[in-house]
């Protein structure tokens, strides 16, 4: 009873904040994308990864913040739909498409509509279960997620076949590839795209090995990557130093989002005895404290995390991530949810207020490796999969959550 009247005063919260902010949650004002930056988004365009019209028509009314299962369904239903009518035509293996894969398949378990599953399978079986490279990178790995969430189901050998023996090809290279030096994850997107399919590998064969490739080299990423006074990652190597036009240290949304995201999808599948499985759990906490920490005004996180004003519009594939994966902690009793289903709640009646009438979900940052300018319209298929992934995953969170 009383975790339950918490929650009610964080649904309240919601509800007040949401009348408080804009019915666009964007500023009047705001920088359009460099001409650099343009050329992103056209080429984005052309791979039919998304787009960023001029105008995308009205803004929903017919959605309610209010955390409540068939609030959030009726959210989550209307976005998917749009974004599978849309993508369907053009199936693809590149890793925006993958984790839209992801995001339709937590869908159809949240709703139990079998269409978003069943999608995923006619995609799967037209690329006769293959991954998009040889030794793939982590990127050209991620589809291989969704192959095996199907063999785990399924156990069909063919869906997990080709996948298995690509992964087994990489156990044993200590670099990204031969003759390439840098280690296998060596920017933090990878921390979502790949060991994710390596733990259900492991899950799937009982084999250490797989396990161990993630405890090896998730620690080498850290080890570059991680800034010990933020508790954040640096994109890549090449962005420790560098700073934003307010002087602050670059933080991208997207690219802390895909950690933590990652975080979510690997933890139920590392053993509770596990003696690594401490590491991840204090990540998860630590990066959730420093992310609930600079929540904005409006409920959510801007590209330039540390700079703001800099970048003024709300990111919603890194705040998608964000409440993804703290309300996977919260739902697991990682995190305190007297401290953090306020934040989620807050962020929820925030991304609500960039979906569209006709279920584009906007203000998603184009493909890239920092902060960078875009559209209120800007809608990408990979931020459409971090929205499914926080929509299931707050579900069960209003839902009461589960251990």
């Amino acid at each position: 009873m009383k975790n339950n009247m918490k929650f009610a005063l964080s649904i309240a919260a919601a509800c007040a904040f949401a009348g408080s902010v804009s019915a666009q949650n964007y500023p009047a004002s705001y920088p359009l994308p460099t001409p650099a930056q343009q050329a992103i988004v056209d080429k984005d365009t052309s791979r039919h990864f998304g787009d960023a019209p001029a105008s995308a028509g009205p803004l929903a009314t017919d959605l309610a913040p209010s955390m409540e299962p068939a609030a959030i369904d009726k959210a989550l239903r209307k976005v998917a739909d749009w974004q599978l009518a849309r993508s369907q035509p053009h199936w693809d293996r590149i890793w925006t498409s993958s984790v839209m894969y992801v995001g339709f398949l937590a869908a159809s378990r949240s709703t139990g509509d079998p269409k978003y599953r069943n999608a995923m399978a006619e995609m799967s079986q037209h690329f006769d279960w293959q991954l998009r490279s040889r030794l793939p990178n982590a990127d050209d790995l991620s589809i291989g997620q969704v192959y095996l969430d199907f063999y785990q189901q399924d156990k069909r050998p063919s869906q997990m076949a080709l996948t298995k023996a690509e992964m087994d090809d990489l156990l044993p290279l200590a670099t990204l590839k031969p003759g390439d030096a840098r280690i296998p994850w060596w920017w933090c997107d990878a921390l979502f795209m790949a060991p994710p399919a390596w733990v259900k590998m492991y899950k799937i064969t009982g084999d250490r090995k797989y396990l161990d490739y993630v405890h090896t080299n998730w620690k080498r990423t850290y080890d570059a990557l991680w800034d010990k006074e933020e508790h954040l990652y640096a994109r890549d190597a090449s962005y420790i130093g560098k700073r934003e036009p307010n002087g602050k240290k670059i933080f991208w949304s997207r690219g802390e989002g895909w950690v933590m995201g990652g975080l979510a999808l690997i933890l139920d599948d590392i053993p509770a005895d596990d003696p690594q499985r401490p590491f991840y759990v204090q990540q998860l906490r630590d990066m959730s404290e420093k992310i609930a920490g600079i929540q904005g005004p409006d409920g959510m996180w801007h590209a330039g995390l540390l700079d703001p004003k800099t970048y003024p519009l709300p990111e919603v594939s890194g705040s998608s991530l964000f409440v993804y994966a703290m309300a996977y902690g919260v739902n697991r009793g990682i995190l305190d949810g007297a401290k953090y289903r306020p934040v989620i709640a807050r962020a929820w009646a925030g991304i609500l207020k960039n979906v569209y009438a006709d279920g584009r979900l906007g203000n998603i940052q184009q493909t890239g490796a920092e902060p960078a300018f875009y559209r209120p319209t800007s809608s990408y298929n990979y931020g459409v999969g971090a929205f499914m992934l926080a929509a299931s995953e707050l579900k069960v969170l209003a839902a009461g959550g589960k251990k």
